[in-house]
């Protein structure tokens, strides 16, 4: 149990802040020209945040094991989707030569 509040609490300090700011548009301007759909990378890390939630918060509250393997696997596939539409927006952004 304390290894999912563990879990929960990095994810939250660490891919919740950068996702939301690499969704609004903000990226070091160093990074810029690694990530240049910065908008679609934040959203594809948003997803990837939204599996620790999706897998923690149900097996805290003391919810069934059913319901905590629905809603983990509801999580992966927001995460593969997440990360999907970030590397079809990279693809795309290559081949109109934008970078």
């Amino acid at each position: 149990m304390i290894w999912q509040w563990i879990g929960l609490t990095v994810f939250s300090l660490t891919l919740l802040p950068a996702g939301l700011a690499m969704a609004a548009g903000w990226a070091p301007a160093r990074l810029r020209a690694r990530l240049a759909p910065v908008r679609a990378h934040g959203w594809g890390l948003l997803a990837l945040y939204a599996v620790a939630p999706l897998n923690a918060i149900p097996r805290l509250t003391g919810a069934s094991p059913q319901t905590s393997l629905v809603l983990t696997a509801a999580g992966g596939i927001v995460a593969v989707a997440g990360c999907l539409s970030a590397g079809v927006a990279r693809l795309t952004t290559d081949r109109r030569g934008v970078r």
